[in-house]
């Protein structure tokens, strides 16, 4: 279906940041690395080339309200059999490009004197009776970093000045034809008589102006100030009309769906003005028309580039009650589809449609347990949708991501692919199953992403105190076979409190407190325990520290898959 949204506070991004950004310490720390340097030597050789340094910014903290900030370094030593190692990385989906990687230099440093804590990751292997151990010194997310393009589409710049010279003289055209219809009442239409509503909301009602009954002959005065009155107030999407530089992004989305011909973009602006006022859009904002469908279609979080995302949960449809209150006869679907415009509406008019703003939306759809085609009335219900939405809402769409795609729907993709534009094709990226969080992550945080989708961001509620949509979750590959265990070095009495999760899980999972007298105990925090993808997806665990020391969490991976580990961590102050 199309796309809505709500408007984020500042959105976190993924970008991480440099070794020279945290490299300011004077004096380093020692950090022991155990190495098979013949095993390490061989697997050179098969290494792929380095690519750049990322881009960065100012390094974030974990927790801002926290009196004493988070600080994390990533380093990398391969070191895993040489069959591993060649091993090649995941195929792209089609028209996508690799995502971003961050290389960093080894380095040994000190935390500045206000860091609370630390946190290092090592990976071990076993080979051959040798250990191998990769230190790694973990990297937090930045809040302000807009990553590569991951795919072919790459959506065109609103500015004037970014536009070609012929797309400039198109939108001149286009404004000075929109500019005549306003001073002619050419968007001027009178509603329909009230009879007409139901067929209205199907999206057929083609009222003809001359054919609906006229009362100026009634009050001429009165009626000639009323149509001035409306032709001040002609908007799109809560946007007047030639008002401000809002309306050259409104105008360009007509020009982009019609290929730059200016006489066809002008004649969809004016049917689009024509079916609003026939469907009663401006009246509809406002209307109840119940919840029953929120867990259908519901927006959480934005990717990576600020999109709001829009989720569209099909098999939620699989409920008979909820298929029946939507598609049973036509005056249901006649309210579904009303609903459906309504939430549309609503997250449209909370995107930003200056010029330099992001007006577009990022949608999922999730097609697990789909009805799939043999439903007739979800099949009608979609079709009469996606046209309404494809003839009056140009492109809003930044991307369409489907997951949990089945084997019909590809093969009905193949099938119609050939008749879309391949700016539209571009646009569209498919996943099965087993790659739905990996896909997902290419384009939004994990802390952005659902938890039924593999991230670990819940509901906008309270079922989750400790962190928010805002704090940042560290990524990290669990190799096969190997055993990934993340240090959080601890350098003054706190609590410290983490979630984790490996996604799909099969390892085991276990966390300890280590302190660094000599006579100190270690300190069992959870027990390692083997997790089944059944379990529950995400593990909560806190800990008051009372000297000094480390917490270790430690992730063994026996599978030959590689795995996804997702963390984050806060850390309070005891008098919090």
């Amino acid at each position: 279906m199309a796309d809505e949204t709500p408007k984020p506070p500042p959105a976190p991004s993924s970008g991480q940041p440099t070794d020279k950004e945290e490299s300011e310490s004077p004096a380093p720390v020692s950090v022991v690395v155990t190495d098979s340097e013949s095993l390490a030597m061989t697997e050179k050789e098969d290494e792929p080339p380095t690519p750049p340094p990322a881009p960065s910014s100012d390094q974030p903290t974990y927790m801002e309200e926290s009196p004493a900030p988070v600080s994390v370094v990533v380093t990398e030593s391969e070191s895993l059999p040489v069959a591993e190692k060649k091993e090649q990385p995941p195929t792209p989906l089609p028209a996508a490009e690799s995502g971003p990687l961050v290389v960093l230099e080894e380095k040994e440093e000190l935390p500045p004197s206000s860091v609370a804590a630390v946190v290092e990751v090592k990976t071990s292997a076993t080979q051959d009776g040798v250990t191998v151990f990769e230190d790694e010194k973990q990297k937090p997310t930045e809040k302000k970093m807009i990553p590569q393009s991951l795919v072919s589409f790459k959506e065109e710049s609103n500015l004037a000045a970014d536009l070609s010279d012929p797309e400039r003289k198109a939108l001149q055209e286009l404004k000075q034809l929109v500019q005549e219809a306003l001073d002619g009442s050419r968007f001027t239409f009178v509603p329909p008589p009230k009879g007409a509503e139901k067929q209205s909301s199907t999206g057929k009602a083609q009222t003809k102006q001359e054919d609906t009954p006229a009362r100026i002959e009634e009050n001429p005065e009165k009626e000639a100030q009323e149509v001035s009155k409306e032709v001040e107030e002609v908007s799109i999407w809560g946007v007047p009309l030639l008002k401000d530089d809002r309306t050259d992004v409104i105008l360009l989305k007509f020009l982009r769906a019609r290929d730059f011909k200016v006489k066809d973009a002008f004649i969809m602006i004016r049917n689009t003005i024509k079916w609003r006022k026939e469907f009663g859009v401006d009246a509809l904002i406002d209307q109840d028309l119940g919840d029953e469908w929120e867990k259908v279609v519901f927006m959480h979080g934005y990717d990576r580039e600020e999109h709001p995302v829009c989720y569209n949960v099909y098999g939620e449809f699989q409920n008979k009650e909820v298929y029946a209150k939507a598609f049973s006869d036509e005056e249901k679907r006649a309210k579904f589809l009303r609903w459906r415009i309504q939430f549309l509406e609503r997250s449209i008019r909370k995107l930003d449609f200056s010029p330099g703003g992001v007006c577009t939306i990022f949608q999922v759809n999730d097609l697990k347990n789909s009805p799939g085609p043999a439903k007739r009335e979800l099949r009608l219900a979609t079709k009469q949708a996606l046209q309404l939405l494809q003839d009056n809402y140009p492109e809003f769409v930044a991307k369409q991501v489907f997951i949990n795609v089945p084997w019909w729907y590809l093969a009905f993709y193949t099938m119609i692919s050939p008749f879309m534009t391949q700016r539209t094709k571009s646009k569209f990226v498919f996943t099965g199953p087993s790659k739905t969080a990996e896909t997902l992550f290419k384009y939004i945080s994990p802390e952005q992403v659902p938890v039924q989708y593999g991230g670990l961001s819940v509901d906008y509620c309270d079922c989750n105190p400790e962190f928010s949509i805002s704090d940042p979750v560290t990524e990290v590959t669990v190799k096969p076979a190997t055993k990934q265990t993340v240090e959080i070095i601890i350098y003054e009495k706190c609590i410290i409190v983490w979630e984790l999760r490996v996604v799909g899980w099969e390892v085991t999972y276990g966390a300890e407190f280590v302190p660094n007298a000599e006579d100190g105990y270690t300190v069992v925090i959870h027990k390692s325990a083997k997790k089944a993808p059944t379990d529950e997806p995400v593990v909560s665990n806190s800990f008051k520290v009372v000297e000094l020391g480390k917490i270790l969490l430690t992730v063994d991976n026996p599978t030959s898959k590689k795995k996804k580990l997702l963390y984050r961590f806060n850390i309070k102050s005891f008098l919090d």
